[in-house]
C-alpha cells in the first residue's frame, strides 16, 4: 500500500488548534496564511507520496554500504535527495536571507512529518542538516552563517551531529576528542565519534560535521566542552572546496532498522589532524549542541507520528482486504475482512487515536515555537518559550513511545503475515524502534522533564498546563454529550499529573530517588494527558465546524472520545504507580538483580 499524506487532518491542526491565522499575522509570517500552508502541504505530499516514500522499502532490503572508504546510498536515493533540495524544501522554515523560505514551524513541522512516514532512513540527513543550521544560527559568527548556511539549504552540502564516542553515550562529561590550537584560528582535531548519521554519503558534495571535543588545557567534564565545524572537504573563504580533510568513515554499524541511513564511525586526525573552527566561545559547546539536539528532538518526535501514521495506513488496507473469519455480530452472512471484528476494530482505532493525539499536540506545540520567536509582545514570547520547553520532553518521549505501541499494533492486525518481512509492517516496527533511544533515551526526556521542567520552577508550569487543561474541560461538560464524556475524562487525568506534580515538589529534595523512579511514567502520563487535552479541542472545533465536511468532522469526534475512554484512562494507573509505588521501584537490593 503506498503514503497517503494526511494533510486533511494536517489543515484541520492548524486552523483549528495551532491557530494558523494568528501565527500568519506575526511579524515575518504574513505570507502564510491558509492559502499557502494548503498549497505548500499538497506540494510536500505529491513529492513524497510519488518519489520519496517508493524507495522505503527498498532501502530496508538494499541498505547503504561503505566500500574503499566511500559510501553508497541505496538506488534512487541521490536523485530524491536532489529533487528535495531543488524543491527548496531543506530551507522551508529557515531564514530568507540564507536562501530558505522563511515558513513558520507549524508548516514546516506538517511537511516534515511526511518526509518522515515517506522514508525514514532517507529523511535523517535532511533532519541533521536541520541542526546544524540552527547550531549556526545561535552560535556561529555571520562570516560562518554566510560560508556555509547558503550551502547547507540549497543541498550542496549536508550536516551531521558528533557527540558520541565509544567510552561516551549520554555521559558527555567523558568526551575525549581534543583539539589543538594552530594559532591561525583553525584547531586540529583527533579522536573518534561513533553512531554518526549519514557522515558519509552520496548525496551532497559535502558533509559538515559539528564536533564536540576538548581543547587541549580545558577544564574536566562538560566545562571543558567546545564545538567545532570539521567539514569533509575543506571550505575556502570564498565558499569554493579545497583539500580533503582529515575525516574518515572507517566503518557503518548494522542495525535492526533504519538500515538505509548510514551511521557511520568517523575516525578524526589518523593523517595529522582534521582542520576545524570553533563555533562560538571556547569550553561552550555543549550549549550550543543542545540547540542541535533540542530541533533535533522536536523532529524526532515527528519521526514517531510519522511512523505510526504509515503503519495505521498499511494496517487499515490490509484490514480491509483480508478475508477471514464470520463477524460475531452476524451483518455479513460469511466470511468477511477482518476489520468487521471489534478487536481489530479496536487496534485500528487505538493506532488512530494515538497518532492523531500526538500530530495535534506537535501542531500546538510548533504554534508555541512560532509565537516563542516571532510575537511581537515579550511577555507573550516568555509565555510561549515556557510552553514550548515544556512541550518538547513530551513530543520527544511520548510519541516515540507511542510509535512502538502503534506499530507493534500493526504488526498484530496483519496476524502472521505481519511476521514476514515482505508484506513491510515489521519494517515499521523495526524502525520505530530507535526513535526511543537516539537523541536522548526516554528516561533522558524524562529526567529533564522532572528536573528542569517541573521541580525548578516548583511545577509552576506543569500546574499553568493544567489550568488550560481546565478552561477546556469546562467548555467540554457543558457541550453535547460526546463533549461530556470527554470533559469528563480530561478532568481525571488533569488531577492525576497535579496529583504527581505535589508528590514530585513534596519529594523532590528530601527522596530523589522515589521523584525518578517514576520520571518516564510522569511523562507517559503527562503526554498522554495533553494529546488528550488536544484532540478534545480538536472534538470541540469538529462538532462547530461539521456542516463544512460531515464524515471528517465525525471521524474526529470519534476519534477523539475513543482517546477519552480507551487512552486518557491510562494516567490513574500511571499516577498510582508514581505515588504508591515509588519505594517498590528501588527496593531489590544491586546484587539480588
Amino acid at each position: 500500500m503506498s503514503y497517503q499524506a494526511p494533510v486533511k487532518d494536517m489543515m484541520f491542526n492548524l486552523r483549528h488548534l495551532a491557530g494558523l491565522d494568528a501565527v500568519a499575522q506575526m511579524p515575518g509570517f504574513e505570507d502564510f496564511g491558509d492559502e499557502t500552508a494548503q498549497a505548500v502541504l499538497e506540494e510536500c505530499a505529491r513529492l513524497m507520496q510519488d518519489v520519496v516514500a517508493p524507495l522505503n522499502h527498498e532501502g530496508d532490503k538494499q541498505p547503504s554500504y561503505l566500500k574503499d572508504g566511500k559510501v553508497t546510498t541505496t538506488t534512487g536515493f541521490p536523485a530524491a535527495f536532489k529533487a528535495y533540495a531543488e524543491g527548496g524544501w531543506q530551507g522551508l522554515q529557515h531564514p530568507v536571507e540564507f536562501g530558505g523560505q522563511g515558513a513558520p514551524k507549524v508548516i514546516a513541522a506538517a511537511c516534515n512529518e511526511m518526509l518522515q512516514a515517506a522514508n525514514m532512513s532517507f529523511a535523517l540527513c535532511p533532519l541533521l542538516t536541520d541542526g546544524a543550521v540552527e547550531a549556526l544560527l545561535t552560535a556561529g559568527s555571520p562570516e560562518q552563517q554566510q560560508l556555509y548556511i547558503p550551502k547547507l539549504l540549497d543541498g550542496s552540502w549536508t550536516g551531521t551531529m558528533n557527540l558520541t564516542e565509544p567510552q561516551a553515550g549520554s555521559d558527555l562529561a567523558l568526551v575525549r576528542t581534543r583539539a589543538e590550537p594552530q594559532g591561525d584560528g583553525t584547531y586540529k582535531l583527533f579522536g573518534t565519534k561513533i553512531f554518526i548519521t549519514y557522515g558519509e554519503h552520496d548525496l551532497a558534495e559535502n558533509i559538515i560535521h559539528f564536533v564536540l571535543a576538548r581543547v587541549v588545557g580545558a577544564p574536566e567534564g562538560v566545562k571543558g566542552i567546545s564545538l567545532f565545524i570539521v567539514p569533509k572537504v575543506l571550505v575556502n573563504a570564498d565558499g569554493s572546496l579545497g583539500a580533503r580533510n582529515d575525516v574518515h568513515c572507517v566503518s557503518l554499524e548494522h542495525k535492526m532498522g533504519i538500515k538505509a541511513s548510514p551511521t557511520a564511525v568517523l575516525q578524526y586526525g589518523d593523517h595529522g589532524g582534521a582542520i576545524g573552527t570553533l563555533v562560538g566561545q571556547e569550553n561552550r559547546g555543549l550549549e550550543y549542541m543542545f540547540v542541535m539536539m533540542n530541533a533535533a528532538r522536536y523532529g524526532v518526535g515527528l519521526q514517531g507520528i510519522a511512523i505510526a501514521d504509515r503503519a495505521y495506513q498499511k494496517a487499515v488496507a490490509y484490514a480491509r482486504d483480508r478475508v477471514q473469519s464470520r463477524p460475531v455480530d452476524g451483518s455479513v452472512a460469511g466470511s468477511a475482512s477482518i476489520i468487521h471484528h471489534p478487536d481489530v476494530r479496536r487496534m485500528l482505532m487505538t493506532m488512530r487515536a494515538l497518532t492523531e493525539g500526538c500530530r495535534a499536540m506537535a501542531a500546538t506545540a510548533a504554534a508555541a515555537f512560532d509565537a516563542a520567536h516571532h510575537h511581537p509582545d515579550p511577555e507573550t514570547r516568555q509565555q510561549n518559550q515556557a510552553f514550548y520547553e515544556f512541550m518538547v520532553p513530551l513530543v520527544k518521549g511520548y510519541s516515540t513511545e507511542m510509535s512502538l505501541e502503534v506499530t507493534s499494533l500493526g504488526v498484530q492486525v496483519h496476524g502472521g503475515m505481519g511476521f514476514i518481512e515482505e508484506t513491510g509492517a515489521a519494517q515499521y516496527y523495526r524502525d520505530a524502534k530507535i526513535l526511543t533511544i537516539y537523541e536522548g533515551t526516554t528516561a533522558i526526556q524524562a529526567n529533564d522533564l522532572v528536573g528542569r521542567k517541573t521541580l525548578r520552577d516548583g511545577g509552576a508550569m506543569a500546574r499553568a498546563l493544567a489550568q488550560q487543561i481546565a478552561s477546556t474541560e469546562a467548555t467540554l461538560l457543558a457541550g453535547s454529550a460526546a463533549a461530556q464524556a470527554v470533559g469528563q475524562r480530561l478532568r481525571a487525568a488533569r488531577e492525576a499529573l497535579l496529583a504527581v506534580v505535589d508528590f514530585f515538589t513534596a519529594q523532590g529534595k528530601a527522596n530523589p530517588n522515589a521523584v525518578y523512579a517514576g520520571s518516564v511514567p510522569y511523562l507517559m502520563l503527562a503526554g498522554n494527558l495533553v494529546a488528550g487535552w488536544q484532540l478534545g479541542r480538536a472534538l470541540l472545533a469538529a462538532e462547530s465546524e461539521r456542516a463544512s465536511d460531515p464524515a471528517f468532522m465525525d471521524a474526529k469526534c470519534a476519534t477523539a472520545r475513543f482517546y477519552a475512554e480507551h487512552i486518557l484512562p491510562r494516567t490513574a494507573a500511571l499516577c498510582d504507580a508514581i505515588v504508591g509505588g515509588a519505594e517498590s521501584a528501588v527496593a531489590l537490593p544491586l546484587d539480588a538483580f
